[in-house]
């Protein structure tokens, strides 16, 4: 069954190529930012008449094609970023400081490539399309799809997901059995203490000496407390405090990102982060206080979906990672894998002119379009074949 499904959807995504590669240089060139995706929305539905969407997380929308009964989800992100494009391209974004710098008008195309090819054929289970908004911020969309029952409502099994990935080779497809994206959490870190002048140093309870004590200590936690075979990330990006260099301030702050890939490393650093920051304040007469936020989840590939999907994108020539990529980043796909089945490809691109994800010369051409439509077939046939 698998050879007999997949031929006519990679014949039909060939045949469809060169309208889906029009309809990424229209996305491009129009993209909206987290939470403002129902123009792009409107735009892909527009191109899809043939399919009933509903609406999902706002701004999102999905559909079904295909018989009753179980279900394979494919997931495609509408948000772009805040970044000015230097790509120069013609179809180089309109909307000044927004742009596709991540591949999600890449993926939007490949998902619509992937279901007219697959429009006119006998599935043997259902595709359920997802357009997802608000991956780039936190709280992502992923979460409320999940929190809709759509997957529960339309008996979706499994879900696929595919991504750009400059880490990878250009024109191979890394998979990967199990975490292949960390868990995300943030934190931010609030020092008190009592102000005076800077010539007077000991009429002081200096909050940015004691903040720089914290951020050495904190910054020191991984490598005592966690197994240094298990991949953890623990960086700071914001600090800030006081108002002149002459005047020691009443407090100061700092901001940071937590990744790990085992719960257990994630809430053992979330304690002793907030007993360093604790101990560290009082030891220098100052007050801190340590608050998280919880992010998503580690991102889990099946590994039987895995092996399938390797399976059959070997059998197309598809080169497939011999040593999957994995990084410490984050994606909200993470959220699917908590309810069902999931397999997220990442789609190698190489750095494209000198530069990788969120950057402003990031453009992935027609090769990684169709690479991703072919994955997305595979895994939904991967996974088809079991239900």
């Amino acid at each position: 069954m698998t050879s007999e499904l997949l031929k006519p959807l990679t014949d039909g995504i060939t045949r469809v190529l060169p309208e889906a590669a029009a309809l990424r240089r229209r996305l491009h060139a129009d993209p909206r930012l987290s939470g403002q995706e129902g123009h792009t929305r409107d735009q892909l539905v527009a191109a899809l008449p043939f399919l009933d969407w509903s609406p999902v997380a706002a701004t999102g929308a999905w559909a079904r094609l295909g018989p009753n009964g179980p279900a394979v989800g494919l997931r495609a992100e509408l948000d772009a970023l805040p970044i000015d494009e230097v790509t120069g391209v013609e179809f180089e974004s309109r909307i000044p400081g927004v742009m596709h710098a991540c591949g999600h008008d890449v993926h939007m195309a490949a998902l619509w490539a992937v279901l007219n090819a697959a429009r006119e054929l006998d599935l043997p289970a259902a595709m359920v399309p997802v357009l997802q908004p608000r991956e780039e911020v936190t709280p992502p969309g992923a979460g409320d799809v999940v929190a809709s029952g759509l997957l529960e409502r339309e008996s979706v099994e499994a879900m696929i997901g595919v991504h750009m990935q400059p880490g990878v080779d250009p024109g191979v497809v890394s998979t990967g059995a199990g975490a292949v994206n960390a868990a995300y959490d943030s934190f931010e870190i609030t020092v008190a203490g009592s102000p005076a002048h800077g010539a007077y140093p000991h009429l002081a309870v200096d909050p940015i000496t004691t903040l720089a004590a914290i951020i050495g200590e904190v910054s020191s936690l991984r490598g005592r407390l966690i197994d240094p075979t298990h991949a953890t990330v623990v960086s700071f990006g914001q600090v800030s405090g006081g108002t002149a260099p002459n005047v020691i301030p009443d407090s100061a702050s700092c901001r940071g990102t937590i990744r790990t890939f085992h719960e257990a490393d994630r809430m053992r650093l979330h304690e002793a982060i907030a007993r360093t920051v604790e101990g560290v304040a009082a030891g220098r007469g100052a007050h801190a206080e340590a608050r998280f936020v919880r992010g998503g989840p580690a991102l889990v590939n099946d590994p039987a979906l895995v092996h399938r999907t390797d399976h059959l994108l070997s059998s197309l020539g598809v080169t497939v990672a011999e040593t999957p990529f994995r990084s410490c980043g984050s994606d909200d796909f993470a959220e699917y894998g908590r309810e069902t089945a999931s397999l997220m490809c990442f789609i190698g691109t190489g750095r494209i002119n000198g530069a990788g994800l969120h950057h402003g010369a990031y453009l992935p051409g027609r090769d990684a379009l169709e690479l991703a439509a072919v994955a997305y077939a595979s895994g939904y046939v991967a996974a088809a074949s079991t239900l």
